[in-house]
C-alpha cells in the first residue's frame, strides 16, 4: 500500500511561495534546497512524521535543465497562473515497493526510477512520463532509503485531513491510483474539470482548503 509522502506548492519564485505559505498557514516554510540538474529548489513544511508540504520553484542558480521541470513547471498555462499567487500543484505518494509497482506497470506509464540524493538523505522517485499524469492527479512515487524526511522536519502544528481527485474521467483515475496501491489515500469524484482539494487542519482546530484550480 502507498500513501500521501507530501503535497506541492508551486511558486514563481521561493520567497513568493513562502509568503503565500506563512500568510495562509501562520508559519514559514523552512528551508530545504536544490535539485541539482533539475532545475529547481524547495522550502519545507512539516506536517508531522509520515507527511510534509513543499514549496518548489525554478532556480535561478541553475542553467535551464535539457529536460522539463517537474510538476509541469515550465507550462507556458502554469507560469502564467503562479504569477498571480502560488498554488497547490501536485502530491507525491510513498511506497515500501518501487521496483515492484514499475516492474508491474512499466516504465512506459509510471515512469523510470532515478536515485537522488541530499546531504543524509537518499530517495528514488518515478515520475509518470509527460502529459501521462492525468493534470498531476497521478503522482510521481517515491521510496525513501532509511528515515523519510518528513521525520526531520520541525512540525507546523498543522495535518493532512485528506486528498480528492476531481477529473472528468473518474474511472480511469480511479484505477491508476488503485494500480499505485492509492485506493484508500485519494477520494476520486467526478468532474468536468481536473482539480485537485487538499484539506489541512491545525491541532488548534484551524482548517484551510487548498485547491489546485
Amino acid at each position: 500500500m502507498a500513501e500521501i509522502d507530501h503535497i506541492v506548492i508551486g511558486a514563481r519564485t521561493l520567497d513568493e511561495g513562502a509568503r503565500y505559505i506563512e500568510e495562509l498557514l501562520g508559519v514559514k516554510p523552512s528551508k530545504g534546497g536544490a535539485h541539482p540538474g533539475v532545475g529547481t529548489h524547495n522550502m519545507l513544511l512539516g506536517m508531522g512524521a509520515q507527511c510534509y508540504l513543499e514549496v518548489i520553484a525554478p532556480d535561478p542558480a541553475q542553467p535551464d535543465p535539457p529536460h522539463p521541470r517537474p510538476f509541469d513547471l515550465d507550462d507556458p498555462s502554469l507560469r502564467t497562473m503562479l504569477e498571480a499567487e502560488p498554488r497547490l500543484i501536485a502530491y507525491v505518494a510513498s511506497t515500501p515497493a518501487l521496483d515492484a509497482v514499475i516492474a508491474r506497470l512499466g516504465a512506459s506509464h509510471a515512469g523510470e526510477i532515478k536515485a537522488m540524493t541530499r546531504g543524509n538523505f537518499a530517495w528514488r522517485m518515478a515520475f509518470p512520463p509527460q502529459r501521462q499524469d492525468m493534470d498531476n492527479l497521478i503522482p510521481p512515487l517515491i521510496q525513501w532509503d532509511g528515515e523519510r524526511a518528513a521525520k526531520h522536519i520541525r512540525d507546523s502544528g498543522w495535518r493532512l485531513v485528506s486528498l480528492e481527485a476531481e477529473h472528468p474521467d473518474a474511472m480511469a483515475l480511479r484505477g491508476a491510483l488503485t494500480d499505485r496501491g492509492l485506493a484508500d489515500a485519494v477520494k476520486v469524484r467526478q468532474s468536468p474539470h481536473p482539480r485537485m482539494v487538499v484539506q489541512l487542519r491545525h491541532r488548534d482546530g484551524r482548517e484551510v482548503t487548498m485547491t489546485s484550480a
